[in-house]
């Protein structure tokens, strides 16, 4: 079977190079022509655990990357895996998903019964009344020519490899039982341990941005306990401790902290909330997490000023730039608003992450570091924004951490180090 993946960001490299090691002859169709060409060499175009072994095994063989919709036509199904970042308004833009399909209308006219596959994230009501009709103006008719499924995609960056691999359930919302029994038995035969929820089109979309706007409605619920935690003198880990043996809870996103990042989480909730108020529907809910989660990063401004005072001139170095360790993703980074934050006060900042790079907006305004080392050793303030287990490593930078103050927005240690001055945002 010959598999086409649209889009080779995070999802869809990830799990072309799965599908590849699983036997399948796999094309991946991207616009970036230099991306098509580093995947093609065998070199990842983004960070991502075990995709680079993956690659220098499949790449050029049975991975092949390229800019041209032409190579999809002998697919047997075709997975829409671009992305659908936020507009200003919050709402989703669907402009990379609309392409995606009007590519595929114009090779559909010429290709045998093809299952089209909607990983995108896209609002419920997306496929039926905005990607069918687009395919359709092929000629050929949804259930009859083509199928087309939503199979909306839970994996997390850093760990997209293993969690594809290892999935907790696939979802497959389907337009007709043709199309939706190909795609469960294509699963079965791949991932035979994985539980598979079968409903319609919509449903699965909703499935999608409610598993989302859950996770993000945890993170903030932790964070806003830890704000209160912080004024009573109470360690909020040790509380989510003892919250996590009720099966109700779980210990999942219960790690306080500078708030959520990323791809996934914000944009959602955002489209999220912007289509429930097209709906007439106030989410009051939602527009909390956001806010929450907005105004988190200043905390860790906030207790540096009640112990330092002033920030203006003081030399602060902060650890972590991408939103999450393993990932050079800086979408939706919290240590973004933080530096900014950090530069209003008049600091002198200096960032140091092991695989993300700076925004070209703050070249000149901030220092990079090239090593840990570096970062630390001419710093009066340490904040922590990424909690890589390579920043454990300042327990045996003493001799550089000796009157200064490390202000941590992840939980790095779960003790303090004997000598080393430790405050936490909010325990």
């Amino acid at each position: 079977m010959k598999i086409g993946i649209i889009g080779a960001g995070f999802v869809g490299l990830s799990i072309g190079a799965v599908f590849a090691d699983k036997g399948y002859e796999v094309v991946l169709v991207d616009i970036d022509k230099r991306k098509v060409e580093k995947i093609n060499s065998g070199i990842t175009p983004l960070y991502e655990p075990g995709l680079d072994e993956l690659l220098d095994k499949y790449a050029g063989k049975s991975l092949v990357a390229s800019t041209d919709y032409e190579s999809l036509k002998k697919c047997e199904i075709i997975f829409i895996c671009v992305g659908t970042p936020s507009k200003r308004n919050g709402s989703a833009d669907l402009s990379y998903v609309e392409n995606a399909c009007k590519s595929i209308a114009f090779i559909l006219m010429k290709m045998k019964y093809t299952i089209v596959v909607v990983k995108s994230t896209v609002l419920p009501t997306t496929t039926e009344k905005i990607l069918i009709p687009i395919l359709e103006k092929s000629g050929k008719k949804v259930g009859k020519d083509f199928g087309i499924c939503v199979n909306p995609e839970f994996l997390k960056e850093g760990s997209a490899i293993n969690d594809f691999l290892n999935q907790d359930r696939i979802v497959i919302g389907s337009n007709d039982k043709k199309s939706g029994d190909i795609l469960e038995n294509f699963y079965r035969k791949n991932f035979s341990t994985s539980p598979i929820v079968r409903v319609d089109l919509r449903t699965a979309e909703m499935i999608k941005y409610a598993s989302n706007a859950f996770l993000a409605t945890k993170i903030s619920f932790i964070n806003e306990i830890g704000n209160i935690c912080k004024k009573i003198g109470v360690d909020v880990y040790k509380v989510a401790e003892g919250m996590k043996y009720d099966p109700r809870i779980g210990e999942h996103f219960l790690n306080a902290g500078i708030g959520f990042g990323g791809s996934c989480l914000p944009k959602d909730v955002k489209a999220l909330i912007r289509f429930s108020k097209e709906l007439n529907y106030e989410p009051k809910i939602l527009e909390s997490v956001i806010h929450i989660n907005d105004k988190q990063p200043e905390k860790l401004v906030e207790i540096a000023k009640e112990k330092v005072g002033t920030l203006k001139g003081k030399k602060v170095a902060v650890l972590g730039l991408a939103f999450k360790p393993k990932t050079n993703d800086m979408r939706e980074t919290r240590s973004l608003p933080l530096i900014a934050k950090l530069l209003d006060e008049g600091a002198e900042v200096i960032v140091y992450d092991p695989v993300a790079n700076l925004p070209e907006e703050f070249n000149g305004a901030v220092k990079v570091a090239n090593s840990l080392e570096e970062a630390v050793k001419n710093a009066e303030i340490i904040k922590i924004a990424t909690d890589w287990e390579h920043f454990r490593e300042l327990e045996n930078m003493r001799e550089h951490l000796k009157d200064k103050l490390i202000f941590e927005g992840r939980r790095i240690f779960n003790r303090k180090p004997e000598g080393i001055n430790i405050e936490g945002i909010c325990w």
